[in-house]
């Protein structure tokens, strides 16, 4: 467990499942995610993610679940998995209601420092869907930069969400870590 900024970060533990679920989904679904600047809901409907998923991630030997906490409620969380030379970034979530007051950067850095460390990585890399134009930015002013390599949205496997458009991929972001 590590403690930055008033926030404690720890691995995720399937005691954690149901609270991780229901952020990452009110970080960007429904109608809750409209409090934050990160929703999809215009984008997509149905589910971001679901238990299954949540504890694939905690269960895999190359991943880690980081839970952010803040006053003992979780505020926050991403993952990180280990892919040779370098750390894919992912199930990247803020409270909806903290959104905008700098937490994502102080977690996005912790993230970048642990797979550093920990695994010796080089890079971090992740994907976004590409229309969002507002986050892709927003991880460019981190130091992401877009490849401009695409991957087909997951159309018809309503685990990722129900497209409300037809021209939805995901966009590969890459940042050098030194």
């Amino acid at each position: 467990m590590e403690t930055t900024a008033g926030l404690t970060f720890r691995d995720a533990t399937d005691a954690d499942v149901d609270a991780l679920v229901a952020l990452v989904e009110s970080a960007y679904r429904g109608d809750d995610s409209r409090a934050g600047w990160t929703t999809e809901a215009d984008i997509l409907e149905g589910q971001r993610t679901d238990p299954e998923g949540v504890l694939a991630v905690i269960k895999s030997p190359d991943s880690r679940l980081l839970t952010v906490e803040r006053d003992g409620q979780v505020v926050a969380c991403c993952q990180l998995e280990h892919r040779g030379t370098y750390a894919y970034f992912g199930m990247f979530a803020v409270s909806p209601t903290l959104q905008g007051g700098g937490l994502g950067k102080v977690i996005i850095a912790e993230a970048e420092r642990i797979a550093r460390e920990t695994w010796g990585v080089t890079e971090m890399h992740m994907t976004v869907i590409s229309v969002r134009d507002d986050l892709v930015a927003w991880y460019e002013r981190r130091g992401y930069r877009r490849t401009g390599e695409m991957t087909p949205f997951p159309y018809g496997d309503e685990r990722f969400g129900v497209p409300q458009r037809d021209d939805l991929q995901f966009e590969l972001l890459v940042k050098r870590l030194v």
